[in-house]
């Protein structure tokens, strides 16, 4: 029963030490790999949440640009109301211009034309009716002629008693017109 020392397996903590290594380095990859799983779990988790603020975003987005182009709509409503309005409010002074040049005062032509000339480029057109079929959305028939024509259509304006307006598209004020038929 010689035994070497240097044979002897060695006994106490030191001689633990390799098969506790071993044991270590498995219980690392069984924790590695029970903490990989989590991970995995976590980051699709916050690629689903990253998805879910991005649609949320996407959608904030396209509200706020919604948003912007119907204020701006309503803005330039607004700005073509009120500039109607001012309009509107001129319209007599257009029709006095008119009548006086109607009258032979010719010095109030230059006036009215630079006055009617600079409201039409800004969008106002007076309403040509003469000679066309009565319309009562743009024209208020304050006199009527019986007329004779076989072929009836309905009424045709013969006279433009007071001129009528269209502001941008929209009729401003109605023309005062004598029809026939």
């Amino acid at each position: 029963m010689d035994r070497e020392p240097s044979a002897a397996k060695p006994t106490g903590p030191a001689a633990d030490e390799p098969t506790g290594a071993t044991e270590s380095t498995e219980d690392e990859v069984v924790v590695e790999e029970a903490a990989a799983e989590p991970v995995e779990l976590d980051i699709e988790s916050l690629l689903s949440e990253r998805d879910q603020f991005k649609d949320i975003a996407l959608r904030l987005q396209a509200d706020f640009e919604n948003y912007r182009r119907r204020m701006s709509a309503q803005t330039n409503d607004e700005i073509d109301r009120a500039t109607g309005r001012v309009v509107e409010g001129l319209l007599p002074v257009l029709d006095a211009c008119e009548a006086a040049f109607a009258h032979g005062a010719d010095q109030v032509e230059p006036v009215w034309s630079a006055l009617i000339g600079a409201l039409q480029k800004q969008g106002l057109e007076a309403l040509d009716l003469q000679d066309k079929p009565f319309d009562p959305s743009v024209a208020e028939a304050v006199a009527h002629e019986p007329g004779s024509d076989p072929t009836f259509d309905g009424p045709v304006v013969v006279e433009t008693l007071r001129t009528g307006y269209r502001w941008k598209g929209r009729v401003l004020r109605p023309a005062m017109v004598r029809t026939r038929g």
